[in-house]
């Protein structure tokens, strides 16, 4: 039963957010909003191009010099963000209704999942402001040496289509609080949260061109943004072709970046595992946002005196999960966010069943309201080097591989160009804490899956990017190290030799 309260559900506005006013493109042309679960527009928003990108980097570049913001204390903007948290939470239904309506995901997930991250990482880094201390080394100089952080400068936040709102936050929040200014760029597809964050940030008291917001589709923007010789970061999420683009056109400049970036995370289970307790981690690590999460658990490896047994639950539990509307309270399962990935998704689950692989539940697209919907997949009998299993779907489509020994699970599970993610399924402690060394992963789940909060840092290896977001360690790399040096003078000699 539906309970969407369509009076809390935002408008797109036609327009850019850039220092502290809400303007139209330098072109006037805007691009049309589609929700995924009917493939009809909702309205459209401002389309932006390398002239509006040089606007909004102007406005942050004279922000950031002349102090507006990076020189208020920290605690000052410990307070600004714990507002921004606050109106978060009671903006919390209509934040939740602007994912809901763009992204295609489940309202009981943008309630209960998506806000209250984004509110909590806000929290976070606004408790941990204040504390970003330097160090005083101890050395054998004649001197006295201390360390300082001090913030990046203009920042460009680059976020994806599948978590707009929180993986914006995961890198405004640390951001601001380290004392940064911003230039957000949203994904094309998923611009209403955007635009509700740039009216709570305001409201909070960020200052005019702390916060920039440039929506906009195509390469044009984008690529704008990190070659801009006004930005002197790059913090970007998306796939790794385009972080590839980016850390190419970064490194131009010799600015840094943190990149968290595509994924094929394998969730290993072991047949000493709690199998009902794995298989629900199984089916969650696949059909979460309709698959298309970065850490998403898309390749199962069974170990074999089970793996029957678990395709067998497979089978007969996946086809129940609930799918429909994103509108009705008892969604899991909504509509990819677009007909171009439901598209891609179909082809990958053809390919993969040319290649040999048997499907053993779902399988093809789904007909409902317009929308861009496709069954929750479930693919045995893949060898390890076909397209489907090497390769990101970013889908609801699971593999299933078996595997004889633990060295060959880590092989297996290591065995892909990416590194984001890994779970593994055990009832041993020590088999537990081995396994997750041997993982090449930045994180990695015990018997369960996507257990994530602002306080534990996530990030890739390999093909998967590089740097940390949430935790102290993405607060660290928004900021950069001074050291100054202060030499002693020696004592003043007396003349008498006395001492006295």
């Amino acid at each position: 039963m539906s309970h969407n309260d369509t009076t809390t559900a935002p408008r797109p506005r036609p327009e850019l957010f850039i220092d502290g006013r809400w303007v139209p493109a330098v072109s006037g042309e805007t691009m049309t909003v589609i929700d995924p679960s009917t493939g009809s527009g909702i309205g459209s928003v401002a389309a932006g191009s390398a002239a509006d990108v040089d606007a909004a980097v102007a406005a942050a570049r004279g922000a950031f010099d002349d102090g507006r913001w990076s020189t208020l204390s920290a605690r000052e903007r410990s307070r600004v963000l714990l507002r921004v948290s606050g109106l978060m939470r009671e903006r919390a239904e209509e934040l939740a209704q602007a994912e809901r309506l763009d992204v295609g995901k489940p309202i009981m997930f943008t309630r209960t999942i998506d806000v209250p991250n984004a509110a909590d990482l806000f929290e976070y880094y606004a408790t941990l402001a204040p504390h970003l201390d330097g160090r005083v080394p101890d050395t054998p100089l004649p001197a006295f040496s201390y360390t300082t952080r001090e913030p990046r400068g203009v920042v460009a936040a680059i976020s994806p289509f599948n978590f707009p709102l929180i993986l914006s936050s995961s890198k405004i929040a640390p951001a601001l609080a380290a004392g940064n200014v911003v230039v957000h760029k949203p994904a094309p597809q998923t611009p209403l949260s955007a635009q509700l964050m740039a009216d709570i940030l305001a409201e909070a008291g960020v200052p005019a061109g702390v916060y920039n917001l440039v929506t906009g589709e195509g390469a044009e923007p984008g690529d704008a943004l990190v070659k801009h010789p006004g930005v002197d970061m790059v913090a970007f999420t998306g796939s790794t072709k385009v972080g590839r683009i980016v850390a190419r056109n970064a490194g131009e400049l010799l600015k840094p970046v943190v990149a968290e970036l595509g994924g094929n995370a394998a969730n290993i289970v072991f047949a000493d595992a709690d199998l009902e307790q794995a298989v629900g981690a199984v089916i969650n690590a696949f059909v979460f946002n309709t698959g298309q999460f970065c850490m998403a658990g898309p390749r199962l490896l069974v170990e074999r005196p089970v793996h029957d047994a678990i395709v067998g639950i497979l089978e007969g539990a996946v086809g129940d999960v609930p799918l429909g509307s994103p509108s009705d309270d008892g969604t899991v399962i909504g509509p990819l966010v677009s007909a171009d990935q439901l598209a891609r998704v179909t082809d990958a689950v053809r390919e993969a069943v040319g290649s040999g692989g048997r499907v053993v539940t779902g399988g093809e697209p789904i007909e409902l309201d317009g929308g861009y919907y496709f069954q929750p997949t479930v693919i045995a009998g893949l060898p390890a080097d076909a397209p489907a299993v090497r390769e990101e779907v970013f889908g609801p489509v699971l593999t299933v591989q078996p595997f004889d020994t633990e060295d060959e699970a880590v092989a297996l599970a290591n065995s892909t160009p990416y590194g984001l993610a890994a779970g593994v399924q055990t009832g041993d402690i020590s088999r537990a804490h081995r396994v997750a060394a041997k993982l090449d992963a930045g994180i990695v789940w015990v018997n369960g899956w996507a257990m994530l909060d602002a306080a534990v840092p996530f990030g890739g290896v390999k093909a998967s990017g590089w740097g940390r977001e949430n935790g102290a360690e993405a607060l660290e790399s928004y900021t950069r190290v001074k050291s100054v040096t202060i030499a002693v003078a020696p004592a003043p000699a007396t003349g008498d030799g006395s001492g006295s």
